[in-house]
């Protein structure tokens, strides 16, 4: 029987369908790692960029759930490397004054310490970077990365372009595993990039899933469709993102939520619902 909770990607990485994001959790960030991974979660995703994320309080986090027992092999753990444009330049995590290959090197190795890891599962390239010669330059330094076991797979962030990640896969060495994009209506949804994702088994990671759809979640469609299995307008849009081959990424503080969000996999759309909910992102 396959794991419903789990997907494996085109880099043979055992993903979680549903992934923690940590984004802006600040100092309570230790406390809500734990309670996400004790509620089920077995996916965290954060970041080298102090301007949004803790990520020293995800490794504090990880030695806490070490402690009762859930070992960091148990869990898929993903950060990224922000380029200079993303960080506040009062608390870069690496030297701004260096060349970008080692600016990606110095904060992989922030993010080992910060973590308390040796390896993480997947290493994301915050956003993508122009012309695509310096895009090429640090992916090849993230690929070093790769190549020497720090991290399993590598993956890409707030990419809307198709034709940047086409390019990227065309050159990369190691392929792309990973696109995580904030899921709205102003990029169509990235209706074509998900198609190309697809067709090159790149697995599609959204944020910003249900604070920037409360049009979606307050739909007549939705709202039937949650009567009819008796869930909430979240686990509906979350389950149809799932078997739409979607890995969504929730950041809720309530545990209530964090256990509904998790037992979207207790329940299967039908392919009548599914192309009802398709419909709400044309």
């Amino acid at each position: 029987m396959i794991d419903q909770k789990w997907l494996t990607t085109s880099a043979g990485v055992k993903m979680p369908r549903i992934i923690y994001g940590t984004a802006w959790k600040k100092n309570r960030t230790a406390d809500l790692v734990v309670k996400a991974i004790q509620a089920g979660f077995r996916g965290i995703d954060t970041a080298c960029q102090p301007k949004h994320y803790d990520e020293p309080l995800v490794g504090a986090a990880l030695h806490r759930l070490k402690d009762r027992g859930i070992e960091r092999e148990a869990l898929f753990l993903q950060t990224k490397f922000t380029p200079l444009s993303g960080q506040d330049l009062r608390q870069v995590p690496y030297d701004k004054n260096s060349p970008v290959e080692l600016q990606v090197a110095q904060s992989f190795e922030a993010s080992k310490k910060n973590l308390q890891t040796e390896y993480v599962d997947s290493l994301v390239l915050h956003s993508p970077m122009a012309p695509h010669a310096l895009l090429m330059k640090v992916w090849n330094a993230m690929e070093k990365i790769q190549k020497t076991g720090g991290t399993r797979q590598l993956g890409i962030s707030n990419c809307y372009d198709t034709e940047v990640i086409r390019l990227l896969y065309a050159d990369a060495n190691v392929k792309p595993a990973v696109v995580q994009n904030r899921f709205y209506q102003e990029t169509g949804y990235d209706a074509d990039l998900r198609h190309w994702c697809s067709n090159h088994g790149v697995i599609y990671q959204s944020f910003w899933t249900l604070t920037a759809n409360p049009h979606i979640l307050s739909s007549n469609t939705v709202r039937t469709i949650a009567q009819k299995y008796k869930k909430t307008e979240a686990q509906i849009f979350f389950r149809y993102l799932s078997q739409s081959g979607i890995v969504p990424l929730t950041g809720t503080s309530s545990e209530q939520h964090m256990k509904e969000d998790l037992s979207i996999f207790d329940f299967e759309l039908s392919s009548e619902d599914l192309k009802n909910l398709s419909l709400l992102l044309n």
